[in-house]
């Protein structure tokens, strides 16, 4: 057999060391250390020009570790052989025999758990259905472009990877799926915390409020995020009792913020399941006179976690909440069962632009559209707007000249404990954008 696959162009000087598994390669003694730091990539397309034009462009920016391969199969068997170190596989969509779907289902199949970069000419509207395609499998997607792919995109793909240790990669999958009895030991043994993630006014940077998001400290597993227990909580009928735990606590300490001085919003998330219960409104209602606050300082985010249409009961609960002048959030709007009826029929004063429509919106021509829709509809129907999911200066600027209202995401502020707060917003007033300084 040739040392080299004769479906791998282009020939040696360009592809990857394919004698060298992972292991070998990170201690290769030759390569100096920004060099170990450099993912190995993959490009996988059926177009020997492109191949070479992508390899030759890559050694350019600096990027040594390039293997290609001139079909899907042949990128699979180079990556499952293990002949190659590959952290970045860069693929074309449209491809002969195996396209680029198959190719990326199988690989997701395999066990790799490595990056993705889409490539191809079929038009934004295809690469994005991909996109969401992959979502649920191991392969992390750094992003799509259309071909020919430019050097500052490509770099700015190429720069969100990073290393991942063996023991980051696999610590979401050694937590097991939990129980019934664990959520009740967790409640007698006073496991769960709360976190806050801060919410600013995109127009003067003033912090307005705050979202109590739900962790479980796990005595074994550490922090464990809420998508892996609410789904139970709420089928074993513990969903009231938890959320009565966590709209307690954040009035609690919301109390303690209005008290040093610190006036500012709660936001809880509430489950559908919550509503069904006749009682609900008047227990948030003496919750919050026990707290000594206002009904105006607390807004309930509600978000569909099971496929229904709005049922009476939840509705007339939502109509009390709102008669009592709680704030009320269509919470994740765009994604989901969130609808133009539910807008239409409940009185909601606040509506939650989700993540997928926000992060990169200045550069995708799908999204943005959407953003700016969601904006427009809620300012003509006198909502206020909140953008989840702003990363970066650029999701802020944007938002900002959008006329959004409140943004929360990592920009601004990671979710805290409650007695960190004061000191992130003492960093966040000398670091937040100068347009917003007051």
């Amino acid at each position: 057999m040739a040392e080299h696959d004769t479906r791998i162009w282009p020939p040696t000087e360009d592809t990857l060391p394919l004698g060298l598994g992972p292991a070998e390669w990170a201690a290769s003694p030759t390569e100096d250390s920004a060099t170990q730091r450099q993912p190995g990539l993959l490009l996988v397309d059926d177009d020997p020009f492109m191949l070479g034009m992508q390899s030759r462009m890559l050694r350019s920016m600096g990027y040594s570790k390039i293997g290609t391969a001139g079909s899907a199969e042949a990128a699979l068997a180079l990556v499952l052989a293990g002949r190659a170190a590959v952290d970045v596989v860069v693929c074309d969509l449209n491809m002969p025999d195996v396209d680029g779907i198959e190719f990326l289902r199988r690989l997701g199949d395999s066990g790799f758990a490595g990056n993705v970069i889409l490539l191809s000419g079929e038009g934004p509207r295809i690469i994005h259905a991909v996109q969401k395609l992959l979502a649920g499998r191991r392969l992390r997607i750094l992003g799509a472009l259309e071909k020919p792919a430019g050097r500052a995109a490509l770099r700015a793909l190429l720069d969100r990877w990073h290393p991942l240790a063996p023991a980051q990669a696999t610590d979401e999958a050694r937590v097991p799926a939990c129980t019934a009895d664990e959520l009740h030991a967790a409640r007698q043994g006073e496991q769960w915390v709360l976190h806050y993630q801060p919410k600013v006014d995109l127009q003067t940077g003033a912090l307005t409020g705050t979202e109590a998001l739900l962790r479980w400290n796990h005595p074994e597993h550490g922090l464990v995020y809420p998508d892996r227990f609410i789904g139970l909580a709420e089928d074993c009928g513990a969903i009231d009792a938890l959320t009565g735990w966590v709209l307690g606590a954040a009035l609690a300490q919301l109390s303690r913020w209005h008290q040093q001085g610190l006036l500012i919003q709660m936001a809880v998330n509430v489950s559908m399941e919550n509503l069904r219960a006749p009682c609900f409104a008047r227990k948030v209602g003496a919750l919050v006179r026990h707290s000594c606050l206002s009904p105006q300082d607390l807004t309930l985010e509600v978000t569909e976690s099971r496929v229904m249409a709005l049922a009476p009961e939840p509705l007339e609960t939502l109509v009390r909440l709102r008669m009592q002048r709680f704030g009320l959030s269509i919470d994740d709007f765009g994604t989901g069962h969130s609808s133009l009826a539910q807008l239409r029929d409940v009185p909601f004063t606040e509506l939650k632009i989700d993540r997928g429509f926000v992060h990169g919106a200045r550069q995708n021509p799908l999204i943005r559209p959407m953003l700016e829709g969601s904006i427009g509809m809620a300012q003509r129907l006198g909502l206020q707007t909140v953008a989840e999911g702003v990363e970066t200066e650029d999701d802020w600027a944007l938002l900002r000249e959008l006329g959004c209202d409140i943004a929360q995401g990592f920009f601004i502020g990671q979710p805290m404990p409650g007695e960190q707060l004061h000191a992130w917003l003492t960093d966040w007033q000398a670091r937040r954008p100068r347009e917003s300084a007051t």
